[in-house]
């Protein structure tokens, strides 16, 4: 556990300053279509109190006050992240902490949304970091999950991961003078997708209905689960 979240913290604090710059270079701008898409998919309105876990440096929040949250907090492990984040974002009504997504120091039924872009990969525990957001939403809540998969299209497969595992470790490093951190990119999705089915961990704590999206070509799922009203578990 303390392994996984120390080399979690150390790869993002190291990267954190070249973050957003190589976000949108590594995907040709398309980070930006997947928060706004699934924020969109999520219906965030004007009353909704969003936690974003694994925030980074803020984009989901502040794409998420564009489409009208006003009160957002920001959760994440790396300290340089959460700087960026309030750098990038201090007219946002809300706070950053500092934390792990398994055990998150907030009162039970305090935010109405919850989102995590391609964070939940990171989680030392994903089961218990969903229990967490299951404890922490209000009945009728929403978690929305944004998380790369590997594609279903076998040729289209093949040159995903041949970007992947060849020419995004060296664009990576080259830039954040990092390459240990985006060779852990795609061997952290690999293993990922080959051993982790999302939505039926979430429905094991608790989730009583889940949606699921794939965009671009399947390289990307969005998962939008729904707290029941009735707090009954399946």
């Amino acid at each position: 556990m303390n392994e996984k979240k120390n080399k979690v913290k150390n790869i993002f604090d190291s990267i954190a300053f070249k973050y957003d710059f190589l976000n949108h270079l590594l995907s040709f701008g398309f980070d930006k279509y997947w928060r706004r898409k699934a924020l969109k998919l999520t219906g965030l309105t004007s009353d909704s109190i969003l936690l974003d876990v694994a925030c980074g440096t803020g984009d989901v929040a502040i794409e998420a006050k564009k489409q009208g949250a006003s009160k957002i907090v920001g959760a994440d492990l790396s300290h340089n992240m959460l700087q960026l984040f309030k750098d990038k974002s201090d007219w946002i009504d809300g706070s950053v902490v500092q934390t792990v997504a398994e055990n998150m120091p907030f009162k039970y039924e305090t935010f109405s949304n919850i989102t995590v872009a391609f964070g939940v990969r990171n989680f030392y525990n994903i089961e218990e970091g969903f229990a967490s957001f299951y404890n922490l939403l209000k009945h009728g809540g929403k978690a929305t999950i944004i998380e790369f998969q590997l594609p279903k299209n076998k040729i289209f497969k093949r040159l995903y991961r041949f970007y992947f595992n060849k020419i995004l470790p060296i664009v990576g490093g080259l830039f954040s003078k990092n390459k240990t951190a985006y060779t852990y990119l795609p061997q952290s999705v690999k293993e990922f997708d080959e051993q982790i089915v999302i939505s039926r961990l979430l429905k094991e704590v608790g989730f009583s209905k889940i949606e699921s999206y794939s965009l671009t070509f399947g390289i990307v799922q969005v998962l939008i689960a729904v707290k029941s009203s009735f707090n009954l578990k399946v």
